[in-house]
């Protein structure tokens, strides 16, 4: 089931135009989000970051986009799903409305929500074997539209590729000044000592909702110490540590990069802590 400015219509019919302008410019953003228990995990977080990205794309928000709106459309959505889960993934999806070329005739917006089945209710711990590369052929422009989840993602889309087809289960993104900016699916972390490092926001990651839970549980610990700074390639190899966070899978940590074999220790005590906060929710 696909929810369209709050009309409910099955997955098969046809809802999106040519004319869309996501599909023509690139002109649209999304929030992913998991849903555990039939609550929105960290819904202050999406919805506040929505806002934020619409107002630096220039969209029109709608007056009804008050945050218990947009929560009961999501619930609305899962709620009429054949899919009907208690436990899934949910993405909101906004574009401006069709018309004009580079220039829009409005600033208005058309909203989506799509729902997808989740097996567990919060996060699990994988260990299992997880290697990564650097994926050099392009790269992410260290600017402020960078750390926005739009839909012109199509660095990570060749990166996906260019990882399945050398059997790498997840990419390193760089900025243009060949720093690590994120994976491909997540932010990045790396450990070393008693130091958590991730990359700041002025080279171009992505603002994660999780990243933004990782260092606000690092800010209130006296084990670690949370740094925001650029971080080289070659820092990869010296960590203790690498793990990749995003807002469905939690916390992966990473086992091998080139020849360098990583511990997850402290990914498996931020999981822990992580699933406390969620249960709160």
């Amino acid at each position: 089931m696909i929810n369209y400015n709050g009309n409910l219509i099955k997955e098969n019919e046809e809802v999106i135009s040519f004319n869309n302008r996501g599909l023509q410019y690139g002109d649209a953003l999304f929030e992913t989000l998991r849903i555990s228990n039939g609550k929105i995990l960290f819904w202050e977080d999406h919805y506040f970051r929505l806002m934020a990205s619409m107002r630096i794309l220039r969209m029109e928000i709608p007056m009804s986009f008050s945050m218990e709106f947009l929560e009961s459309e999501v619930l609305k959505t899962l709620e009429n799903s054949e899919r009907l889960t208690a436990n899934a993934r949910a993405k909101i999806f906004i574009n401006r409305k069709a018309g004009g070329k580079y220039t829009p005739i409005t600033n208005d917006v058309d909203y989506f929500v799509i729902t997808e089945k989740l097996e567990n209710s919060f996060y699990t711990f994988n260990d299992s074997s997880y290697k990564v590369e650097l994926f050099k052929d392009y790269y992410i422009p260290a600017s402020l539209l960078s750390t926005l989840k739009t839909s012109t993602k199509v660095i990570h889309v060749l990166g996906s590729i260019f990882a399945k087809e050398n059997d790498y289960d997840n990419c390193i993104l760089l900025n243009d000044k060949k720093q690590v900016v994120e994976a491909l699916n997540g932010n990045v972390f790396l450990v070393k000592g008693g130091e958590i490092i991730t990359p700041s926001l002025e080279d171009g990651c992505l603002k994660g909702i999780l990243r933004k839970q990782i260092i606000s549980i690092c800010s209130n610990s006296e084990k670690y110490t949370l740094i925001e700074k650029s971080i080289s390639p070659f820092d990869l190899q010296k960590a203790d540590e690498l793990f990749i966070t995003n807002v469905i899978q939690g916390i992966q940590p990473v086992l091998n990069y080139r020849k360098k074999e990583y511990e997850s220790i402290v990914a498996k005590d931020l999981l822990q802590k992580l699933n406390t906060i969620a249960r709160l929710q």
